[in-house]
């Protein structure tokens, strides 16, 4: 398995991907990732300045990504983890965690101090692995995500 920037070819692969664990998940659909006007163009999305999106490919098939991006009506100094979803078949082999990473060493190479992220309740194990990685629970979201439905916001100090 690649870890790797996404491709304009990536697109519709990644955003199958993210659709089919919230069906999976019987996750809310609205005010989610799910329902992001954005989701079909994220290699686009990925281009603006401080911005990154990472996939990981496994014998040429997109199974997975996670993106690391200014939050949206935030502070300067702060960034979003954005969008990290994996395929059943990739979960529990370290990957999220390499990911992770990736996108912090990125952040902290654009100047970002702090990494804020949101996330659904019962989405317990990613929950678990951000903690082991260094973010903390906050009491109310950040920015303006458009994520509602998102009742979890956590942040990792950069610096």
């Amino acid at each position: 398995m690649l870890i790797r920037e996404i491709q304009q070819k990536d697109n519709e692969a990644i955003a199958k991907v993210i659709r089919a664990i919230f069906h999976e998940l019987d996750a809310p659909k609205v005010g989610t990732a799910y329902a992001d006007p954005i989701l079909d163009t994220l290699y686009e999305v990925y281009q603006a300045p401080r911005s990154i999106y990472y996939v990981v490919e496994n014998e040429g098939k997109v199974v997975g990504g996670c993106g690391v991006a200014s939050l949206e009506n935030g502070n300067v100094s702060v960034c979003e983890l954005q969008k990290m979803y994996f395929a059943p078949e990739i979960r529990g082999t370290g990957f999220a965690e390499k990911i992770i990473e990736k996108c912090l060493e990125f952040a902290k190479i654009q100047g970002y101090e702090i990494c804020y992220l949101e996330t659904l309740s019962f989405m317990t194990a990613a929950q678990k692995l951000y903690k082991r990685i260094g973010f903390e629970n906050i009491c109310a979201p950040m920015g303006n995500t458009g994520h509602s439905s998102c009742e979890v916001w956590m942040t990792k100090k950069l610096v």
